[in-house]
């Protein structure tokens, strides 16, 4: 990471006294114009925020972040956070901060037990994880614990009092979302929920997604809806789906509770005679190009960036100014279609 720039280094670069650059920093007390002009020069060149330096020049701790991510290349979902790691790095460059990001496949287990193992052996101050494996996970959570290491998590969330911060979306009421929006250009016939290549019983984002979603339909009188859960794995989904569909003619809506509804979505382009609404999440390249097109009818975002910008951020903000972590930073529900698609980033 960049220098960290006290008073002192600062009074040094811009040859004046280190009280000139308390009472600019602090706004505070009369500044000539040329030492000011000086100050903020120096503030300039050395690209530093006065108003978080002015919180924060006493505080020379090194702390140190380990981020547990799923790898993107096994899944391009995950690339936006990796962005969002990146601009809180640079927010903060001038401090004294380390943050690490370790990846796993998030289709093997083993992979994320292995890389919580390696950062347990480095025993930073915190840890902001995507638990998609929920036992897993919950292990990973108490070892860090008992090493009096932080946890925050961030896309969805788990039952534990050892974490201190949630951020994402409340997965359980976008579930009610996407089924209000199949609700609304659907009237009748069988609602299919899509799991695609996780362990649903281990997978409380899917679980949460799917409560939501039917829910909405309990809650509902007189529903001319049927539903039926599907899980599907790679390599057979074409096949199985496509089987699914010659058996069940009378579907007329898809809900997919991963980002990769563009798997199904191609599959139903394909059925010619076949008529059926897609409910889906994340605006990936492939999923955004079947929206185009109109076989995904809607699209929730999640806004990964966001999400691990958030959690990195509020970790860093604790450490270093003392700010108390929300327990839940919950972010908007945000609903997609072909009109305003092009005003989002992945």
């Amino acid at each position: 990471m960049n220098k960290k720039y006290t008073i002192k280094d600062i009074a040094k670069l811009a040859g004046v006294s280190k009280g000139t650059v308390d009472r600019v920093l602090h706004n505070r007390g009369k500044v000539s114009p040329i030492a000011l002009e000086k100050v903020n020069e120096v503030l300039k060149v050395i690209d530093y925020e006065p108003n978080l330096i002015a919180r924060n020049l006493k505080n020379n701790k090194n702390y140190h972040i380990c981020v547990l991510l799923p790898d993107p290349e096994f899944d391009p979902y995950w690339l936006p956070c990796v962005q969002g790691i990146e601009n809180a790095i640079k927010e903060y460059k001038g401090y004294n901060l380390s943050v690490k990001t370790f990846y796993f496949n998030p289709e093997k287990k083993k992979s994320f037990i292995k890389a919580s193992e390696i950062v347990l052996e480095l025993a930073p101050h915190a840890v902001l994880l995507a638990p998609l494996f929920y036992k897993e996970t919950i292990d990973a959570i108490e070892k860090f614990n008992s090493s009096n290491i932080m946890v925050s998590t961030f896309n969805s969330q788990v039952e534990s009092s050892f974490v201190k911060s949630f951020v994402g979306q409340d997965l359980y009421k976008s579930g009610r979302v996407a089924a209000k929006l199949l609700d609304t250009i659907i009237d009748k016939g069988q609602i299919v929920v899509v799991h695609i290549d996780e362990t649903f019983k281990n997978a409380v984002h899917m679980q949460q997604k799917e409560k939501g979603f039917r829910k909405y339909f309990e809650d509902k009188e007189n529903s001319e809806f049927s539903i039926i859960t599907l899980n599907l794995k790679n390599p057979t989904i074409e096949i199985n789906f496509k089987k699914f569909l010659n058996e069940n003619p009378d579907v007329s809506g898809v809900f997919v509770t991963t980002s990769k509804t563009y798997q199904i979505a191609k599959i139903i382009s394909e059925q010619k005679n076949k008529n059926i609404s897609i409910i889906g999440y994340d605006l990936i390249e492939e999923n955004r190009s079947y929206l185009n097109q109109g076989t995904i009818d809607f699209i929730i975002h999640q806004n990964e960036k966001q999400q691990t910008y958030l959690g990195i951020t509020s970790i860093v903000e604790h450490f270093l100014f003392g700010k108390e972590i929300p327990e839940k930073i919950l972010l908007s529900i945000d609903i997609i279609n072909t009109e305003n698609a092009d005003f989002y980033s992945a």
